[in-house]
């Protein structure tokens, strides 16, 4: 081979290389895990609550919650071996029905069909996780370090 042609070779190589070195890390992070999520949506029209603001860094750092108690595939089952900025949907993605049913409009229905609804959803998941959590430190929903689990403890009050 003429030496022409080995620097050309060589350079080529460099280029990709470095191509593949400066757009890796970007494809590797995923998206970005805000500390807190405001749990609002543009499929609901007009809160009746204050919007929930959610403490993902808190529950995954301080709490140990893993990915897959919140984050979990089409039949309930957690999704494993995630990492914080791994791309998942959010919930409305699959719980497509804004709003929270009950009382006669959901009587007679699964808790399936109960959980298409996004608000009936987001409330089972969180609610029993946190009763969980009261029951495993002995705590009264109104103790001091009880997790959360009524309307306006989760729903800040909104100005008027």
């Amino acid at each position: 081979m003429d030496k022409k042609f080995c620097t050309i070779i060589s350079l080529v190589v460099g280029i990709a290389v470095a191509a593949v070195l400066s757009i890796a890390p970007g494809l590797y992070a995923g998206t970005k895990v805000c500390d807190v999520i405001k749990m609002e949506n543009k499929a609901y029209a007009k809160h009746k609550k204050g919007i929930v603001e959610f403490t993902h860094k808190k529950h995954a750092d301080d709490y140990k919650v893993g990915c897959g108690e919140c984050h979990h595939d089409e039949n309930g089952k957690p999704l494993e071996n995630l990492k914080a900025g791994d791309d998942v949907k959010t919930c409305i993605e699959c719980h497509k029905t804004a709003g929270y049913i009950k009382g006669k409009a959901a009587k007679g229905l699964s808790k399936e069909k109960k959980r298409e609804y996004h608000a009936n959803a987001l409330h089972d998941k969180c609610k029993a996780c946190h009763k969980k959590f009261n029951k495993k430190k002995g705590l009264k929903s109104k103790d001091k370090g009880a997790a959360p689990t009524t309307c306006k403890a989760c729903h800040p009050k909104t100005k008027k």
